[in-house]
């Protein structure tokens, strides 16, 4: 059977690792279901022979993987990205169980290059990677005994993303170009200055103004020309009226 070219937009995105033999794992986890992308934000180890033998086959993954120091830098060129974590965050958009996050994922690679992210081993993602991108993801495991090592994380959701492209392609209507991870942090700055010129946003006491409106436009999915007009109208009102 040959690989569903969905998969070639899927990045997988390891964030802070703390050891090299997870790397390996999903190295390995990722090309046994045709996944090609590993991408690595500051990992504390890499390369190293650890990972490469826990790849055990899949050391072109590890060849070719990208090397970035935040996360902001693997995802700026997506159109979308999903975050597993496995606890409830405040402010953040509803979770999707593994399965409905794979067809969500596939769905969005046909607009562009997209992300699945993962945490630390240890302490998972912080708040704000969860809040950079664009779907929280869960493994709904069972609660007595919910642990699971990144590897085991890295092969459920990669099965999860192959059996989602395996499926035919929905008929797709005719959609303008999404908004970048790029695009859309850069409107979130331009927000923040113009909020806070304003005088609507104290930087000193900043309650939970800026999450929240980051959570609903995230929920709106800007598309590019949005984006623009939405930054036209902030610079309209940054710039002092002529009298």
């Amino acid at each position: 059977m040959n690989r569903p070219l969905a998969l070639d937009r899927i990045r997988v995105v390891l964030s802070r690792t703390s050891h090299p033999g997870n790397i390996g794992a999903a190295a390995r986890a990722m090309k046994t279901m045709g996944l090609r992308q590993l991408w690595l934000v500051s990992p504390a180890v890499f390369p190293d022979e650890v990972a490469t033998a826990r790849a055990s086959g899949a050391v072109d993954i590890l060849e070719s993987a990208r090397v970035v120091d935040t996360l902001e830098q693997a995802l700026a060129d997506t159109v979308f990205s999903a975050a597993l974590t496995a606890r409830r965050r405040e402010l953040s958009l509803p979770r999707l169980h593994a399965r409905e996050a794979a067809q969500e994922i596939v769905a969005r690679s046909v607009d562009g290059e997209v992300a699945l992210v993962f945490g630390n081993e240890t302490s998972g993602m912080t708040n704000e990677e969860v809040g950079l991108c664009s779907l929280p993801v869960t493994i709904p495991t069972d609660a007595e005994f919910s642990s699971l090592n990144l590897g085991a994380a890295v092969q459920l959701l990669a099965y999860e993303l192959r059996m989602a492209a395996l499926q035919p392609p929905l008929p797709q209507d005719l959609q303008a170009e999404p908004a970048t991870h790029a695009d859309f942090e850069g409107f979130m700055a331009h927000l923040e200055h113009a909020v806070t010129l304003s005088g609507f946003h104290d930087p000193k006491n900043p309650k939970r103004l800026l999450p929240r409106m980051r959570r609903m436009f995230n929920r709106i999915r800007l598309e590019k020309e949005e984006v623009a007009i939405l930054r036209g109208m902030l610079t309209t009102f940054e710039t002092p009226k002529r009298r």
